[in-house]
């Protein structure tokens, strides 16, 4: 069994994999004063929930973009897995090139993405996460990862709206009943949903003059359902893309 761990500002979204399949799936807050045996005994916990045997783990991969967790992790997983973990950078078989300026530079779950879209839908590929920031990860038509394009998150935007203003309230992004409000709640409702749905296409767009009409779109990451039912171009949402990508990484570094 395979573990994979996806560390993001917001949440850490963890996968326990047999062969292809994701036995177990969870989301928890990223807590980066956690320490290696509170990581532990939640990995424990929710092993037990799930019928799952914490000595089946025979590797672990890490994507993360949250340096202060990485040690915690890697203890933990030493600790708890007997299993020094993997962290995914540029310089992993990924099965695809890079063309950042600096590869370095690219966060661990955009390489990941881009592997999984190119592996589970082909290329060119655009991939949407929506996190705590909306990655546009992108593949080219040669099966390469070309960079993207990075905004602010839904519930950056949303804690920024409440947090500025002195009256207005903090909402849910969810789809509206109308796109005109009647109401102030409603109002922002609307706005927050259109809005960012205006953004996401019109950036997908653009990229599409430049990428060809045979690009594929995938949605990923907490909002991303949500905005597969209103958008033009996203109609796919795929839950696990980020986890699949560990996957494929770690079974890419085992091959001699």
């Amino acid at each position: 069994m395979l573990l994979a761990l996806d560390v993001g500002n917001t949440n850490i979204t963890i996968g326990a994999f047999a062969g292809t399949q994701v036995f177990g799936r969870w989301r928890l807050r990223t807590i980066r004063e956690q320490t290696a045996d509170e990581w532990g005994i939640l990995l424990r916990n929710l092993f037990t929930l799930a019928g799952l045997d914490l000595s089946g783990v025979h590797g672990v991969i890490i994507s993360s973009v949250v340096p202060a967790v990485d040690q915690p992790l890697e203890a933990m997983s030493v600790r708890y897995f007997d299993r020094k973990p993997m962290f995914v950078n540029a310089a992993a078989k990924l099965g695809l090139k890079v063309l950042y300026d600096n590869p370095r530079d690219v966060g661990a779950d955009r390489l990941a993405n881009a592997v999984a879209a190119k592996a589970k839908y082909g290329s060119p590929c655009i991939v949407v996460d929506l996190g705590t920031t909306i990655n546009f990860d992108i593949v080219g038509p040669t099966g390469d990862f070309l960079g993207g394009v990075i905004c602010p998150g839904i519930g950056m935007s949303i804690s920024g709206l409440f947090a500025k203003t002195a009256r207005l309230p903090m909402v849910d992004f969810r789809e509206p009943e109308k796109l005109i409000g009647s109401n102030t709640v409603g109002s922002i409702t609307s706005g927050l949903y259109y809005g960012f749905i205006g953004m996401i296409d019109g950036i997908i767009e653009r990229a599409i003059t430049e990428l060809g009409p045979a690009t594929k779109v995938v949605a990923t990451g907490g909002q991303g359902e949500a905005i597969t039912k209103a958008s033009r171009f996203v109609k796919t949402y795929d839950e696990d893309l980020t986890l699949d990508g560990l996957r494929l990484i770690w079974e890419r570094s085992q091959q001699q």
